[in-house]
């Protein structure tokens, strides 16, 4: 049995095909379906049931796969040990990012992380929480970056800042008016929200929760993206709530709608993640380090009191 065997069958789980596992194995079909074939006839057992299609795992194949993962897994430690001994950081390394988070945190520090760290090879995928968590356990990520906590056993957390909660209301909605809102101002009924899947929503939903004993979900809309509850917001639709990031963005009229929390102010926790075997740290460590030194400049409420809704 080697790690290589290991590493096809695991391709095949995934791709629930030999050739689309050889492609990503950047081996030949008959090579890598040889290596599994020996693994097979060595364990006297049938890891994948080839009468299926697509191909499916055996029971006792769905057992193999699990401790084949941690397997080649702690196999990666050993470079790891290497590469922190010899103080290098680099190679590839796969990050998530939850969508309410890519499009203002990837801009701040992207750049100066590439040119601080030239020999990490990052690779950068737009994902769901749900789709995060799936992908650092199955070890299709490496780490990512989250609203927490997410109280898994098996996520590891590192809080990068805290980002408060911002309200968006057009000049047509009854809080207009007001210089600062209290949380218990908010109805959940004329608010606009993410759709289903993204934690920003449950976050907003949680909050006003909290403070005001709701029950109901029922809402005016939802939608996929922030930039669209601004716009129906602006057709006078509801209000909405923006993480702080995404105000720095918005034109000068639209930044007449912003109203700011009275203290407490909620905020969301925004962590790097990654599995608790603790791969890949020194460029996890090298992360934190510049993306904690980018958002602390931009978010100008350190000394403020908040409060986060985001707790399951």
């Amino acid at each position: 049995m080697t790690i290589t065997q290991l590493s096809y069958v695991l391709a095949v789980a995934e791709n629930q095909n030999f050739t689309k596992a050889a492609q990503k194995c950047f081996v030949t079909q008959p090579t890598l379906s040889m290596q599994i074939q020996k693994l097979e006839d060595q364990l006297d057992i049938l890891i994948f049931d080839r009468t299926k299609k697509p191909i499916e795992l055996t029971d006792v194949g769905r057992k193999i796969v699990t401790q084949a993962r941690n397997i080649v897994n702690e196999s990666y430690r050993i470079q790891d040990i290497v590469d922190q001994q010899k103080g290098f950081i680099g190679g590839e390394f796969k990050l998530g990012i939850i969508p309410t988070v890519m499009p203002t945190l990837l801009p701040m520090f992207l750049r100066n992380f590439i040119k601080k760290h030239p020999k990490v090879k990052l690779k950068i995928e737009e994902l769901t929480t749900e789709e995060i968590m799936l992908r650092i356990k199955d070890g299709h990520l490496d780490a990512a970056i989250a609203a927490t906590p997410l109280e898994d056993e098996n996520i590891k957390e590192r809080v990068l800042y805290f980002e408060p909660f911002v309200n968006y209301i057009p000049k047509n909605h009854r809080l207009h008016g007001a210089k600062k809102i209290d949380v218990a101002d908010l109805e959940v009924d004329d608010m606009l929200l993410l759709e289903d899947g993204h934690c920003f929503r449950e976050g907003v939903i949680n909050l006003c929760k909290t403070f005001k004993n709701q029950t109901e979900e029922t809402f005016q809309l939802e939608s996929g993206s922030i930039e669209t509850l601004i716009r129906l917001s602006n057709e006078g639709l509801g209000m909405t709530l923006l993480p702080y990031l995404h105000t720095l963005e918005i034109n000068d009229k639209e930044k007449e709608n912003l109203h700011y929390f009275n203290e407490p102010i909620p905020a969301r926790e925004v962590s790097l993640i990654y599995h608790k075997s603790e791969l890949k740290m020194q460029i996890i460590e090298a992360l934190q380090d510049v993306i904690s030194g980018v958002v602390r400049g931009a978010i100008a409420f350190q000394n403020v009191k908040i409060i986060s809704p985001l707790p399951k």
